[in-house]
């Protein structure tokens, strides 16, 4: 009998493929700029953003006396209607992926929640600073066109104004995206940003026990400042102070409750 040896198989060597790189802080923060005008409220709040500082210089161009109409003078008041959108914008840039059932699919991708929540703060910093843009650009066509039918004209402007004036969009989106992170529903979201600071803003002046602390929690008094150029030390506290509780304390928070949250 013969016995016969079977052929003893070759190793096969593993598939060597490329490791698959995770996705850039950048290309995560593009990828979020793109998604704010992907729904039909988020394009449509930026077209409104735009159109408000357009029709707001367009005012003060038609009733304003010609003395007033400077370039401070068009630039300044765009900044608080635009100031009650934006924190909008940056709600619904977090709670889309909820209401839109998307955050199974981001987070899929994605699972290092962090860097999406970082990604989408900074990408709505970048629409604030765009926003200052905007009312930058149109104010200075508004100043020319003060110029050439009789007005004033002045390039008048403080270089500290421009840095106050991102400090409050840049601080409005914040409060916005901190409420969406910490809520995760839109409708509950705006309400809740839209009312609370009120109702604080009214029971802190009608209650003379509270205005004292008021004066540094009410963001409606603490950022007014802004507007005005410069600010002093303590103005600036009160500031810090403001947005640490209405900014920082609900960021925090939300951040817990979106790395926590079950995606279902």
């Amino acid at each position: 009998m013969t016995a016969t040896t079977a052929p003893t198989a070759r190793p096969v060597a593993p598939d060597q493929r490329p490791g698959v790189r995770r996705p850039s802080l950048f290309r995560l923060t593009t990828v979020e700029l793109r998604k704010l005008t992907d729904t039909r409220a988020g394009l449509w709040l930026l077209i409104t953003i735009g159109l408000v500082v357009a029709v707001i210089v367009t005012l003060q161009l038609a009733f304003a006396k010609d003395a007033d109409q400077t370039y401070a003078s068009f630039f300044v008041p765009s900044l608080l209607p635009v100031g009650v959108l934006l924190p909008v914008l940056g709600i619904l840039s977090i709670t889309a992926e909820w209401s839109q059932r998307t955050a199974l699919v981001t987070y899929a991708l994605v699972p290092r929640r962090e860097r999406v929540v970082v990604a989408k703060l900074l990408a709505v910093v970048v629409a604030a600073l765009a926003s200052v843009a905007v009312s930058l650009a149109v104010a200075a066509a508004g100043t020319l066109i003060a110029g050439a039918t009789g007005g004033a004209g002045r390039w008048e402007f403080e270089g500290n104004l421009l840095l106050n004036a991102v400090v409050f969009q840049v601080a409005n989106v914040l409060m916005g995206a901190a409420f969406g992170l910490l809520l995760l529903n839109t409708p509950l979201a705006i309400v809740t940003y839209l009312l609370l600071p009120t109702v604080w803003s009214v029971v802190g002046e009608l209650v003379p026990a509270l205005r004292g602390p008021a004066g540094w929690l009410d963001t409606g008094r603490t950022m007014e400042p802004l507007f005005n150029g410069s600010l002093t030390g303590e103005q600036w506290s009160r500031v810090a102070v403001s947005l640490l509780v209405w900014l920082a304390v609900p960021l925090a928070a939300g951040l817990v409750r979106t790395l926590r949250r079950e995606v279902a």
